[in-house]
Protein backbone atom coordinates (compact mmCIF):
# COMPACT_ATOMS: atom_id res chain seq x y z
CA UNK A 1 0.00 0.00 0.00
CA UNK A 2 2.50 2.55 0.70
CA UNK A 3 4.49 1.64 -2.66
CA UNK A 4 1.32 2.07 -4.29
CA UNK A 5 0.90 5.53 -2.65
CA UNK A 6 4.18 6.49 -3.32
CA UNK A 7 4.08 5.77 -6.88
CA UNK A 8 0.32 6.88 -7.32
CA UNK A 9 2.23 10.30 -5.63
CA UNK A 10 5.12 10.23 -8.01
CA UNK A 11 2.77 10.02 -11.10
CA UNK A 12 0.45 12.99 -10.27
CA UNK A 13 2.91 15.21 -9.65
CA UNK A 14 4.30 14.28 -13.15
CA UNK A 15 1.02 14.82 -14.62
CA UNK A 16 0.22 18.03 -12.35
CA UNK A 17 3.58 19.74 -13.98
CA UNK A 18 2.96 18.28 -17.41
CA UNK A 19 -0.12 19.84 -17.30
CA UNK A 20 0.89 23.06 -16.49
CA UNK A 21 3.18 23.12 -19.56
CA UNK A 22 0.55 22.16 -21.66
CA UNK A 23 -1.25 25.16 -23.89
CA UNK A 24 -4.36 22.87 -24.30
CA UNK A 25 -5.03 21.05 -21.21
CA UNK A 26 -4.58 24.54 -19.27
CA UNK A 27 -7.06 26.24 -21.58
CA UNK A 28 -8.98 23.16 -20.96
CA UNK A 29 -8.69 23.68 -17.17
CA UNK A 30 -8.60 27.70 -17.04
CA UNK A 31 -11.31 28.27 -19.79
CA UNK A 32 -14.50 27.91 -17.34
CA UNK A 33 -12.73 29.93 -14.78
CA UNK A 34 -12.63 32.86 -16.91
CA UNK A 35 -15.92 32.41 -18.11
CA UNK A 36 -17.08 32.24 -14.17
CA UNK A 37 -15.17 35.91 -14.02
CA UNK A 38 -16.76 37.29 -16.48
CA UNK A 39 -20.02 36.40 -15.42
CA UNK A 40 -19.38 38.06 -11.74
CA UNK A 41 -18.28 41.26 -13.39
CA UNK A 42 -21.70 41.62 -14.94
CA UNK A 43 -23.81 40.46 -11.66
CA UNK A 44 -21.20 41.78 -8.53
CA UNK A 45 -23.78 44.87 -8.13
CA UNK A 46 -27.23 42.81 -8.51
CA UNK A 47 -28.92 42.36 -5.12
CA UNK A 48 -30.64 39.40 -3.99
CA UNK A 49 -34.55 39.76 -3.14
CA UNK A 50 -34.75 40.84 0.42
CA UNK A 51 -30.94 41.42 1.73
CA UNK A 52 -28.24 43.06 1.30
CA UNK A 53 -25.87 39.84 -0.14
CA UNK A 54 -25.04 40.74 -3.84
CA UNK A 55 -25.82 37.82 -6.34
CA UNK A 56 -21.62 38.20 -7.16
CA UNK A 57 -21.01 37.23 -3.38
CA UNK A 58 -23.34 34.45 -3.40
CA UNK A 59 -22.25 33.20 -6.76
CA UNK A 60 -17.85 33.24 -6.56
CA UNK A 61 -18.04 30.78 -3.39
CA UNK A 62 -20.66 28.28 -5.09
CA UNK A 63 -18.94 28.54 -8.32
CA UNK A 64 -15.72 27.15 -6.24
CA UNK A 65 -17.83 24.50 -4.93
CA UNK A 66 -18.74 23.62 -8.16
CA UNK A 67 -15.35 23.51 -10.00
CA UNK A 68 -14.45 20.99 -6.92
CA UNK A 69 -17.49 19.12 -8.01
CA UNK A 70 -16.41 18.96 -11.75
CA UNK A 71 -12.71 18.41 -11.39
CA UNK A 72 -13.91 15.24 -9.34
CA UNK A 73 -16.86 14.10 -11.42
CA UNK A 74 -16.35 15.29 -14.39
CA UNK A 75 -12.24 15.41 -15.46
CA UNK A 76 -11.63 12.19 -13.55
CA UNK A 77 -14.28 10.14 -16.00
CA UNK A 78 -12.90 12.27 -18.83
CA UNK A 79 -9.21 11.18 -18.54
CA UNK A 80 -10.64 7.32 -17.51
CA UNK A 81 -12.49 7.45 -20.71
CA UNK A 82 -9.64 8.97 -22.73
CA UNK A 83 -6.55 6.63 -21.27
CA UNK A 84 -9.05 3.36 -21.83
CA UNK A 85 -9.33 4.03 -25.47
CA UNK A 86 -5.61 5.44 -25.99
CA UNK A 87 -4.16 2.25 -24.28
CA UNK A 88 -2.77 4.10 -20.79
CA UNK A 89 -5.02 2.16 -18.78
CA UNK A 90 -3.93 -0.72 -20.34
CA UNK A 91 0.21 -0.23 -19.88
CA UNK A 92 -1.06 0.45 -16.11
CA UNK A 93 -2.38 -2.54 -15.47
CA UNK A 94 0.85 -4.90 -16.72
CA UNK A 95 2.99 -2.49 -14.51
CA UNK A 96 3.01 -3.33 -10.59
CA UNK A 97 0.82 -1.42 -8.61
CA UNK A 98 -0.18 0.21 -11.64
CA UNK A 99 -3.83 0.65 -11.02
CA UNK A 100 -3.92 1.64 -7.83
CA UNK A 101 -0.89 4.51 -8.45
CA UNK A 102 -2.74 5.48 -11.82
CA UNK A 103 -5.50 6.19 -9.92
CA UNK A 104 -4.07 7.76 -6.76
CA UNK A 105 -2.18 9.81 -9.71
CA UNK A 106 -4.88 10.96 -11.28
CA UNK A 107 -6.23 12.37 -8.02
CA UNK A 108 -3.27 14.32 -7.25
CA UNK A 109 -2.76 15.44 -10.79
CA UNK A 110 -6.43 16.58 -10.70
CA UNK A 111 -6.62 17.72 -7.43
CA UNK A 112 -3.37 20.08 -7.48
CA UNK A 113 -5.23 21.90 -11.88
CA UNK A 114 -8.88 21.90 -9.67
CA UNK A 115 -6.74 23.71 -6.68
CA UNK A 116 -4.91 26.48 -9.45
CA UNK A 117 -8.54 26.39 -11.31
CA UNK A 118 -9.89 27.99 -7.72
CA UNK A 119 -7.21 30.21 -7.43
CA UNK A 120 -8.18 31.63 -10.85
CA UNK A 121 -11.41 32.73 -9.48
CA UNK A 122 -11.26 33.44 -6.04
CA UNK A 123 -8.20 35.60 -6.27
CA UNK A 124 -9.25 38.04 -8.94
CA UNK A 125 -13.01 37.54 -7.87
CA UNK A 126 -12.31 38.34 -3.99
CA UNK A 127 -11.52 42.24 -5.50
CA UNK A 128 -14.69 41.84 -7.94
CA UNK A 129 -17.13 40.95 -5.30
CA UNK A 130 -18.22 42.84 -2.27
CA UNK A 131 -19.10 40.95 1.05
CA UNK A 132 -16.56 37.83 1.26
CA UNK A 133 -15.44 37.18 4.84
CA UNK A 134 -12.45 34.21 5.32
CA UNK A 135 -11.75 34.02 9.31
CA UNK A 136 -10.11 30.71 11.31
CA UNK A 137 -13.59 29.52 10.96
CA UNK A 138 -14.12 29.71 7.78
CA UNK A 139 -10.54 28.02 7.30
CA UNK A 140 -11.16 25.18 9.73
CA UNK A 141 -14.53 24.43 7.57
CA UNK A 142 -12.05 24.38 4.17
CA UNK A 143 -9.69 22.23 6.41
CA UNK A 144 -12.44 19.20 6.29
CA UNK A 145 -14.71 20.10 3.25
CA UNK A 146 -12.19 20.05 0.75
CA UNK A 147 -10.62 16.34 1.35
CA UNK A 148 -13.50 15.39 1.82
CA UNK A 149 -15.10 16.85 -1.85
CA UNK A 150 -12.43 14.99 -3.31
CA UNK A 151 -13.20 11.57 -1.60
CA UNK A 152 -16.96 12.38 -2.78
CA UNK A 153 -16.74 12.80 -5.79
CA UNK A 154 -13.65 11.17 -7.54
CA UNK A 155 -14.55 7.38 -6.93
CA UNK A 156 -17.62 8.27 -8.44
CA UNK A 157 -16.01 10.30 -11.37
CA UNK A 158 -13.39 7.46 -11.96
CA UNK A 159 -17.16 4.53 -11.80
CA UNK A 160 -18.82 6.67 -14.10
CA UNK A 161 -16.00 6.68 -16.61
CA UNK A 162 -15.94 3.02 -16.06
CA UNK A 163 -18.80 2.51 -18.26
CA UNK A 164 -18.14 4.46 -21.14
CA UNK A 165 -14.71 3.47 -23.80
CA UNK A 166 -15.55 6.28 -26.35
CA UNK A 167 -14.62 9.62 -25.91
CA UNK A 168 -17.49 10.76 -28.24
CA UNK A 169 -19.84 9.67 -25.60
CA UNK A 170 -18.70 11.83 -23.23
CA UNK A 171 -21.59 13.69 -23.53
CA UNK A 172 -23.95 11.39 -22.13
CA UNK A 173 -22.30 12.71 -18.33
CA UNK A 174 -21.90 16.30 -19.06
CA UNK A 175 -25.82 17.02 -19.85
CA UNK A 176 -26.64 15.46 -16.70
CA UNK A 177 -24.07 17.23 -14.59
CA UNK A 178 -24.87 20.30 -15.87
CA UNK A 179 -28.54 19.80 -15.66
CA UNK A 180 -28.11 19.43 -11.25
CA UNK A 181 -25.59 22.28 -11.44
CA UNK A 182 -28.82 24.42 -12.66
CA UNK A 183 -30.80 23.12 -9.57
CA UNK A 184 -28.22 23.41 -7.03
CA UNK A 185 -28.23 26.92 -5.54
CA UNK A 186 -25.24 27.64 -7.57
CA UNK A 187 -26.28 30.90 -9.48
CA UNK A 188 -28.96 31.77 -7.42
CA UNK A 189 -30.64 30.60 -4.47
CA UNK A 190 -32.05 27.12 -3.76
CA UNK A 191 -35.08 28.79 -1.88
CA UNK A 192 -36.77 29.85 -5.32
CA UNK A 193 -37.04 26.68 -6.72
CA UNK A 194 -40.32 24.54 -6.20
CA UNK A 195 -39.92 21.92 -3.81
CA UNK A 196 -39.56 19.15 -5.50
CA UNK A 197 -36.32 20.45 -7.33
CA UNK A 198 -35.30 21.36 -4.08
CA UNK A 199 -35.42 17.72 -2.81
CA UNK A 200 -33.65 16.45 -5.88
CA UNK A 201 -30.47 19.30 -5.65
CA UNK A 202 -29.83 17.97 -1.99
CA UNK A 203 -29.34 13.96 -2.91
CA UNK A 204 -26.16 15.12 -4.51
CA UNK A 205 -22.95 16.68 -3.45
CA UNK A 206 -22.91 19.77 -5.66
CA UNK A 207 -25.73 21.55 -3.94
CA UNK A 208 -23.57 20.86 -0.75
CA UNK A 209 -20.29 21.79 -2.27
CA UNK A 210 -22.01 24.52 -3.05
CA UNK A 211 -23.56 25.72 0.77
CA UNK A 212 -20.18 24.44 2.25
CA UNK A 213 -18.45 27.01 0.26
CA UNK A 214 -20.89 29.64 1.09
CA UNK A 215 -20.57 29.00 4.55
CA UNK A 216 -16.56 29.45 4.32
CA UNK A 217 -16.44 33.11 2.44
CA UNK A 218 -19.81 34.71 3.41
CA UNK A 219 -20.46 35.65 6.96
CA UNK A 220 -23.27 34.54 9.05
CA UNK A 221 -25.74 36.65 9.23
CA UNK A 222 -26.32 35.38 5.03
CA UNK A 223 -27.33 32.04 5.86
CA UNK A 224 -30.77 33.29 6.20
CA UNK A 225 -30.66 33.30 2.41
CA UNK A 226 -30.34 29.02 2.42
CA UNK A 227 -32.32 26.18 3.61
CA UNK A 228 -33.41 26.08 7.01
CA UNK A 229 -31.47 29.68 7.65
CA UNK A 230 -28.73 27.44 8.57
CA UNK A 231 -25.18 26.49 6.64
CA UNK A 232 -26.30 23.00 8.02
CA UNK A 233 -22.50 21.58 8.68
CA UNK A 234 -23.59 18.73 9.47
CA UNK A 235 -25.31 17.60 6.90
CA UNK A 236 -22.86 18.98 4.83
CA UNK A 237 -20.49 16.64 6.09
CA UNK A 238 -23.02 13.65 6.25
CA UNK A 239 -23.99 13.52 2.74
CA UNK A 240 -20.53 14.07 1.61
CA UNK A 241 -19.78 11.39 3.95
CA UNK A 242 -22.39 9.14 1.87
CA UNK A 243 -21.37 9.54 -1.06
CA UNK A 244 -17.77 9.06 -0.05
CA UNK A 245 -18.66 5.84 1.39
CA UNK A 246 -20.96 4.88 -1.81
CA UNK A 247 -17.79 5.83 -4.39
CA UNK A 248 -15.12 4.07 -2.71
CA UNK A 249 -17.19 0.58 -2.07
CA UNK A 250 -18.43 1.16 -5.45
CA UNK A 251 -15.37 2.43 -7.96
CA UNK A 252 -12.85 -0.08 -7.11
CA UNK A 253 -15.44 -2.86 -8.60
CA UNK A 254 -16.21 -1.08 -11.51
CA UNK A 255 -12.55 -0.38 -12.10
CA UNK A 256 -11.45 -4.26 -11.64
CA UNK A 257 -14.54 -5.42 -13.92
CA UNK A 258 -12.84 -2.91 -15.97
CA UNK A 259 -9.79 -3.52 -15.95
CA UNK A 260 -9.91 -7.76 -16.28
CA UNK A 261 -11.87 -6.80 -19.77
CA UNK A 262 -8.72 -4.84 -20.95
CA UNK A 263 -6.69 -6.57 -23.97
CA UNK A 264 -4.53 -5.33 -26.74
CA UNK A 265 -6.83 -6.49 -29.26
CA UNK A 266 -9.90 -4.47 -27.64
CA UNK A 267 -7.34 -1.62 -27.65
CA UNK A 268 -6.16 -1.96 -31.35
CA UNK A 269 -10.21 -2.13 -32.06
CA UNK A 270 -11.07 0.76 -30.17
CA UNK A 271 -8.05 2.87 -32.38
CA UNK A 272 -9.31 1.28 -35.69
CA UNK A 273 -13.02 2.13 -34.90
CA UNK A 274 -11.61 5.58 -34.21
CA UNK A 275 -9.93 6.11 -37.35
CA UNK A 276 -12.48 4.77 -39.37
CA UNK A 277 -14.76 7.50 -37.92
CA UNK A 278 -12.39 10.01 -38.79
CA UNK A 279 -12.25 8.93 -41.74
CA UNK A 280 -15.92 9.20 -42.66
Amino acid sequence: MIETLRVGIARGLIEFRHTLTNAQDLWGYFFPSLGLLIALFFIEDKKLPGTNLTLGASTLPSSIGMLVAFGGLITIAQYLIVDREDGTLLRAKATPHGMGGYLIGKVVGVGGMTLASILVVLVPGAFLVDGLLFDSGGLLTLLWLLPLALVATVPIGAAIGSFFDNPRSFGLVMLPIFGLVAISGIFYPITGMPGWLQGVAQVFPIYWLGLGMRSVFLPDAFAGVELTDSWRHFETFGVLAVWAVAGLALAPVLLRRMARRESGSVVAARRERAMNSMVR
